[in-house]
């Protein structure tokens, strides 16, 4: 199965979380502002695609963008993917249930991300 990372960024602009999903050989990323938390919906900012290396790292980030420790990780399964929307289950060592996606009108990089408990 495919492999998700949430890694807490401590970045010099201001700390964030990276929600990581590993699509073939690289992993499809979104920025959240605050620590995940279940029912509790986010703006997600989806970044450029990063490195399968991110999946096992923690440490210093090059280029002065701060460092990142892992906050969560485990498995995942796409459960529904359209352009609008993505729903996948995550079965992490904290979440264990949905993470919803959805991208918002008019922007090409905005997301708003809730992650849901298990049933």
């Amino acid at each position: 199965m495919p492999r998700f990372v949430i890694l807490k960024h401590d970045h010099p602009r201001g700390p964030h979380y990276d929600f990581m999903l590993e699509i073939g050989e690289s992993l499809r990323t979104w920025s959240l502002a605050e620590e995940p938390a279940i029912g509790v919906e986010q703006r997600a900012e989806q970044l450029p695609d990063h490195r399968l290396a991110y999946l096992d790292y923690e440490g210093p980030v090059s280029d002065g963008r701060g460092a990142v420790e892992r906050w969560d990780r485990g498995t995942y399964r796409i459960i529904e993917e359209t352009n609008a929307a993505m729903i996948a289950e995550l079965q992490g060592e904290k979440i264990r249930g949905a993470a919803v996606l959805t991208r918002e009108a008019h922007t090409p990089t905005g997301w708003n991300c809730r992650f849901l408990s298990e049933k």
